[in-house]
């Protein structure tokens, strides 16, 4: 058998367990709510971080654990705006915002004054 073909049924069945172990989670959740609420979120909690544990030893998981370190280090690149550059960039979309409010009350209310008008 070829790697790649055993590696997709390895990995298949690691998704099938990762979903088995998140519908346990939810209906066991359901199931068991005379015990304790903090005993119960810990029981999802540990299996959630069990099944996403298993789904990062996916292909696709660690596709994506790749990408998020990549994002990580993309984050730390990224010049973020002075404070006086966003107060200035939200001062400029707040009075956007204010002047098409006043324009779009401005044509409602001509709109309406004609269909009176109109239709009497």
């Amino acid at each position: 058998m070829a790697k790649g073909k055993v590696s997709n049924i390895a990995d298949k069945i690691k998704w099938l367990l990762a979903m088995g172990i998140f519908s346990v989670a939810v209906v066991g959740n359901g199931y068991y709510t005379e015990v304790a609420f903090l005993y119960r979120v810990l029981a999802v909690v540990t299996l959630f971080l069990v099944a996403t544990f298993i789904l990062a030893n996916t292909v696709f998981g660690k596709g994506a654990v790749k990408l998020m370190r990549e994002s990580r280090t993309e984050m730390r690149r990224v010049v973020w705006p002075s404070r006086i550059e966003t107060t200035q960039t939200f001062m400029v979309v707040f009075g956007s915002i204010v002047v098409l409010c006043l324009f779009f009350w401005a044509l409602e209310s001509l709109l309406s004054w004609l269909t009176k008008l109109i239709l009497g």
